[in-house]
């Protein structure tokens, strides 16, 4: 059973007013107890939406529970951090980050345990052949966008998304591809970028990696989230490619 101490791992607060009790009987009793998506995906929905809105309060609220309640460990938040840099901006992710640290230590000190973090080794960084590198980035972004990649012709395309954005982020394993997904979908929307918006949401659907029953579900969690005019922007996208799909 979904209720505000399953989803936020502390004791409700007094609801008051009608924005507080909104955020708990609708955002909490409503949207996170809908069956259509597991509070795993969930989390990655709404931590994009709270890190992408600069919002303080919240950030610690939901980097706390989905660290507390073990539904993300802390090297997957980490990864989700250099993920959502991406396409969120290098300042949003240092912000996150170091909300994320700050709370994995409370985290760890109320259970009596030691806060530190593993230090990855170089090896997960991959190739330092360039070559290689722009070549495994082409056939990721192939993969991922399922379109043919664009020729490496600028600095943008050939340093940061052939060689760093698909050449090395969307390669590296503390994520899952459907992780990735959930992510860059909640990141491209939030942010109001129409092309690559119509990109992500296709190709995750037309991959299969995320169905429409779930795509929908994704549209309400951000709408809560993120607001209902971006929900709508984010619906009326999935609808135009899941129609361009033939369904």
């Amino acid at each position: 059973m979904v209720s505000y101490r399953s989803v936020m791992t502390v004791d409700p607060p007094d609801a008051g007013t009608p924005f507080e009790r909104a955020a708990r009987d609708f955002v909490i009793d409503q949207v996170w107890a809908r069956p259509g998506l597991p509070r795993r995906e969930r989390r990655w929905v709404t931590l994009t939406c709270v890190a992408a809105a600069d919002a303080p309060q919240p950030i610690a609220d939901q980097v706390f529970a989905a660290l507390n309640s073990d539904d993300l460990t802390i090297d997957e938040m980490l990864e989700f951090v250099l993920h959502f840099a991406v396409y969120n901006g290098w300042p949003k992710a240092s912000h996150l980050e170091g909300i994320v640290r700050r709370q994995w230590a409370r985290v760890q000190s109320s259970r009596g345990l030691d806060a530190a973090i593993r230090i990855p080794d170089n090896e997960s960084l991959g190739s330092t052949d360039w070559a290689d590198r722009i070549a495994e980035g082409t056939r990721e972004f192939i993969e991922v966008n399922l379109i043919d990649a664009p020729s490496p012709d600028t600095p943008y395309i050939h340093a940061g998304i052939l060689n760093f954005v698909f050449g090395h982020v969307w390669q590296r394993p503390g994520l899952s591809r459907r992780d990735r997904r959930f992510i860059t979908v909640a990141s491209v929307a939030v942010c109001d970028a129409a092309l690559p918006l119509a990109s992500h949401v296709g190709s995750a659907l037309e991959s299969g990696d995320l169905t429409k029953a779930e795509m929908d579900e994704v549209v309400l969690q951000l709408a809560a989230y993120s607001g209902f005019a971006k929900g709508e922007a984010l619906h009326a996208v999935a609808e135009a490619a899941w129609a361009r799909l033939g369904h």
